[in-house]
């Protein structure tokens, strides 16, 4: 894991496509943005395990449900 330190409104490159940009840090809050192609998929960390576990059928109306 790479640790980096960056302040609101500094970018982080992560390769030519994609782009990090620390919008605003709160306290221990941090948000963030995120500029990639449209063909990556972008999740928080938790929504992407329900992805891959298959339990995301409540999610965009049930269009990830499995068959």
């Amino acid at each position: 894991m790479q640790i980096l330190t960056r302040a609101a409104g500094e970018r982080i490159s992560i390769g030519s496509e994609i782009t990090l940009s620390v919008i605003a840090v709160n306290g221990t809050n941090v948000r963030l943005g995120v500029e990639a192609p449209k063909a990556i998929s972008v999740h928080r960390a938790e929504i992407y395990k329900r992805i891959k576990d298959g339990n995301a059928g409540h999610l965009a109306g049930g269009a990830l449900a499995k068959d």
